[in-house]
């Protein structure tokens, strides 16, 4: 068995330590470079996977753009012909390369694939909005709840841009609430959501920040390639819970956040009141200096009002009282945090299409609903 062992050990020891590359790479074949480019990875990495159903889409793009007829397998036909026109279908659209999965998918282009991947959301979000909401800019700081909330609003395409900022990886512990796989274990928890996003939609421009929200990287975070339309906060640093908070309302940005508990949603639109107080008042007079490095447990007095802790469930409040007792940290429930995702993403998507202009705290809490 030692034997064997030390054999393991070299396996182990031979694979590369995986880079955190989030960004697909696209391949248009019209141009002649990018075709040759394209010949050139595949030739270099044979175990490349090819996912080529173009034609698939385009039968899907015909059907929804003729919505009054059932089109016979004919007419579909003639008219993906007239739509490709001279250019060979290998040719058409754009081959999106992941090399974190080693995938090279072919897809229709940009408008196209905008086209059909919201297709199913008219009318409840019509082709003005759907636009107008591409155009949009959300940052996320957390992504232990922010996950959901990322995916969520990349699904529903709810915004053109995220920037996400978590210095934290992955643990098994997180896997209770963070949608991935065993293999993920150690990724900076911002990766794993650009990735998959980037596989959902790989129009969506995505920013990570690994470091995490930070005094010297917030200006980036906030302003570089254009102001953020909302600021998503989910993060446990009482110090840039209010430090983004600042920022936010020097630059006039709504911030909304979810507490993953009751359902509880809280939205400060700095946006229309610009001298509202920070988190409506409940922010301490505190040095934010002596707040960093704390304890969870010595953040419970400050965050107490911050986040409506007293209104809490009866076992969320249980379970702080065990925070250094019996459980190391706050716990988080999958089903509360995929909640969180569609509440903070439907807030969102009113604020930026003007149809909520509250601030406000919000409960959608199932035990009162659903009894």
């Amino acid at each position: 068995m030692p034997g064997k062992m030390t054999e393991l050990e070299h396996y182990i020891n031979q694979q590369r330590k995986e880079p955190d590359n989030y960004t697909p790479v696209f391949y248009r074949l019209q141009q002649e470079e990018q075709y040759a480019d394209l010949l050139a990875l595949l030739a270099a990495n044979p175990h490349i996977r090819i996912y080529d159903q173009i034609h698939s889409q385009l039968k899907e793009l015909m059907k929804i753009r003729n919505p009054t007829k059932r089109l016979t397998e004919e007419e579909s036909e003639q008219k993906i012909s007239e739509y490709v026109g001279t250019t060979s279908l290998h040719a058409f659209g754009v081959w999106v390369y992941y090399p974190w999965s080693h995938r090279v998918v072919h897809i229709v282009d940009e408008k196209d694939f905008i086209e059909l991947r919201t297709s199913r959301n008219k009318q409840k979000i019509t082709d003005e909005e759907i636009a107008m909401l591409s155009g949009k800019k959300i940052g996320i700081i957390g992504l232990s709840v922010g996950q959901s909330i990322a995916l969520t609003l990349a699904m529903e395409r709810t915004c053109g841009e995220l920037r996400l900022t978590d210095f934290d990886k992955v643990e098994l512990t997180n896997m209770n609430r963070i949608r991935t796989g065993i293999h993920s274990i150690q990724v900076h928890k911002v990766v794993i959501a650009a990735r998959e996003i980037a596989e959902l939609d790989p129009f969506i421009k995505v920013v990570i920040y690994t470091d995490g929200a930070t005094e010297e990287n917030l200006d980036d975070f906030f302003t570089k390639g254009g102001n953020l339309d909302i600021l998503v906060e989910e993060c446990d640093g009482i110090d840039i819970k209010i430090l983004s908070r600042m920022k936010a309302k020097s630059l006039g940005i709504p911030v909304v956040m979810d507490t993953n508990d009751r359902g509880m949603v809280d939205v400060e639109r700095f946006d229309l009141e610009p001298d509202r107080p920070l988190l409506h008042g409940f922010i301490p007079d505190i040095d934010l200096k002596s707040l960093q490095g704390l304890t969870d447990a010595e953040k419970l007095p400050i965050f107490r009002p911050m986040v409506a802790l007293d209104d809490m469930s009866e076992r969320m409040k249980y379970s702080l009282g065990q925070i250094g007792k019996t459980i190391t940290t706050w716990p988080q429930l999958a089903s509360s945090v995929v909640l969180g995702g569609a509440v903070v993403t439907d807030t969102c998507r009113r604020i930026l299409l003007d149809q909520f202009k509250s601030s406000g705290r919000y409960y959608v809490d199932f035990e009162q609903i659903i009894v």
